[in-house]
């Protein structure tokens, strides 16, 4: 539609209007931060906060000790050195630390405060700051503190970046007028709004009415416009199931090292691993391409679609949900089927990749020991801290959460006749609960909007697969597309050691133990060398499988270890071996109700 006089200059009004008020706002802030780099070789920031409109004797300040996104507890107040405030004259205030993460200011009468801190940024990932000569990355929860219940008021952001570095990238709103300058409604947006800053190469495009930058860090072998040309058809398709992008500038900001990974969501924006010169490889591309999925899809799906527990967050402690398999599990369902919808996947390819998650899900014996809601509630303290027994003990919420979407998709459509499918789930909550009653949902409240598209129970998927640990029927559910899983494995009686082994400092050394398994059974541990089995040296898992390749389930053999430098013989019996290895087959005279499942789920 062509724009009349008066449309544009009601236009011209409405950007002058909001304009003067992101002025008014600014000025408003009590709240500000300068944030230099003196000596970025030695990888520090230097943080100066200043802090006015004080009504009490004394201020507490904190530092987040986790970041949204990331469910552990980091402990970023590790990182700062030398806090130091001063009052409007100069002088010195008292301080001390109270807690872990909190400094209380003593500033008497005086309603402002300045505060000086340094902070140590060396560690490289998606979730924490990082400061050299070549560039700095804030990750925000782990660089700005708050003041104890002041969470809801602005902040500006002041950048001053070091001498031979050009460029700032962030989804934070520019302050107009102002370089470097930055400016966020409250603290939950300064902490979800990461900040790069150095001479990145910077590229953009427009997709589903939504400005994005692409912020590349390290060089590497991308291609511009094929990334642009991809990019731009994942963000439309995602938008294209919640009806509405609601953003209107989105910011990617990516890191290319040798091999690196990995990614973290933000309310405009994320933060991207990546490997420099895999972009040339199809396999390289498209992974990146599948976290470029991944993460985009939490722009809905956690960053205002989410559990009730994940915001407003308490940045002191945890924040317990047992609803991650929805979170992190169903947007690793849709960040592969959107490269399907888009056609970067072909059917085959696709099918391949949920075969991958059902090998990774169903060879791992955890997956029968901790159900996906408590795996979830334990994110905390055992997903990001595994160990040698996790595979026994625990199930991921990501791979497995991704299998729960996945049969969910598939009953939605097969019960509706190709109406509705988990699309319609997720835009109906992101409806009601985002949009409508602005808050997160309940565990019931997802079920039960489920079961409503859906037009039929769930209880069996929740309490078989979601709250317990039986195995998924997956031919169940592909059934509905006339697909079928199946064993290549079953019936295979081959012995199997259950244990992993790799060189360690010229020893080969058993890693981890499967449990139930033949070593397990008989007594094998982590850290045992393996020295040789019935008097055959070994330095090799090759060696291993040489041996094992003449031997039956049953037999008995004599493993020779040094378990803290003692010689000691093991006797193991071979059992047959547990583990699957699935594929997918496709039913040759599928009925017209698979045909019509099967083309709405792949996009056929």
């Amino acid at each position: 539609m062509k724009k009349t006089g008066i449309f544009t200059n009601l236009l011209c009004l409405q950007l002058l209007f909001f304009m003067t008020l992101s002025l008014s706002a600014v000025s408003q802030a009590k709240i500000s931060f300068n944030v230099s780099f003196s000596k970025p070789q030695a990888h520090y920031a230097d943080v100066q906060m200043s802090v006015s409109d004080i009504n009490t004797d004394f201020i507490d300040l904190k530092m987040p000790v986790w970041t949204p996104g990331s469910y552990l507890i980091r402990e970023f107040s590790k990182n700062v050195e030398a806090l130091e405030a001063f009052d409007a004259k100069g002088s010195r205030l008292p301080s001390h630390k109270i807690s872990k993460n909190t400094w209380r200011i003593k500033n008497g009468k005086s309603t402002a405060v300045s505060v000086s801190y340094r902070v140590y940024a060396f560690e490289i990932s998606v979730r924490t700051s990082f400061v050299d000569a070549s560039h700095a990355f804030l990750s925000p929860a782990g660089i700005f503190m708050y003041v104890d219940g002041r969470l809801n008021e602005p902040a500006v952001v002041n950048l001053e970046p070091y001498k031979s570095w050009s460029k700032v990238s962030t989804g934070l709103d520019p302050v107009n007028g102002k370089t470097n300058t930055f400016y966020a409604a409250d603290f939950d947006i300064l902490f979800d709004s990461p900040i790069e800053i150095g001479n990145q190469d910077i590229f953009e495009f427009e997709a589903a009415g939504v400005k994005h930058e692409v912020a590349m860090y390290g060089g590497g072998n991308y291609d511009k416009e094929r990334l642009t040309h991809d990019i731009k058809k994942i963000v439309e398709e995602q938008t294209a199931i919640f009806g509405e992008n609601p953003n209107k500038r989105y910011v990617f900001i990516v890191h290319n090292y040798n091999q690196y990974g990995g990614g973290l969501e933000h309310l405009n924006s994320t933060v991207l691993g990546a490997s420099r010169y895999a972009y040339s490889s199809e396999s390289g591309y498209k992974g990146f391409l599948g976290l470029v999925s991944h993460e985009y899809f939490h722009l809905w799906n956690i960053k205002r679609l989410r559990p009730e527990a994940l915001g407003p967050f308490n940045y002191d402690q945890e924040n317990y949900t047992t609803n991650l398999w929805i979170a992190e599990g169903f947007t690793a369902y849709y960040d592969d089927l959107i490269l399907r919808r888009c056609g970067i996947y072909s059917p085959e390819q696709y099918l391949d990749k949920i075969v991958y998650s059902i090998n990774t899900v169903e060879n791992k014996p955890g997956n029968k020991i901790q159900p996906l809601s408590e795996a979830s509630f334990d994110a905390w303290i055992k997903y990001y801290r595994p160990n040698e027994n996790s595979s026994n003990s625990t199930v991921s919420y990501y791979d497995k959460g991704s299998l729960i979407g996945m049969i969910m998709d598939l009953e939605i459509i097969h019960s509706t006749g190709g109406k509705k499918s988990l699309d319609d789930v997720l835009k109906a909550l992101y409806d009601e609960f985002y949009k409508k009653k602005k808050r997160g949902f309940t565990d019931e409240e997802f079920k039960t909007m489920a079961e409503r598209i859906a037009g039929k129970s769930l209880k069996n998927i929740y309490e078989k697969y979601i709250n317990g640990t039986e195995p998924i029927r997956y031919n169940d559910y592909f059934g509905h597309a006339g697909l079928y899983l199946v064993n290549d494995k079953e019936g295979n009686n081959s012995p199997h050691l259950g244990a992993s082994a790799s060189s360690r400092e010229g020893k080969f050394v058993i890693t981890s133990v499967y449990r139930g398994g033949s070593a397990w059974n008989a007594g094998l541990n982590v850290n045992d060398e393996i020295i040789a089995i019935d008097n055959n040296r070994i330095s090799s898992a090759s060696d291993i499988e040489r041996i094992l390749n003449t031997k039956k389930a049953g037999e008995t053999i004599g493993i020779l270890i040094s378990r803290d430098a003692l010689l000691q013989t093991i006797e193991v019996q071979l059992q047959p071996d547990p583990t699957a290895q699935y594929r997918i087959e496709v039913e040759e005279s599928p009925t017209q109700e698979q045909l019509l499942v099967r083309k709405k789920w792949l996009k056929l």
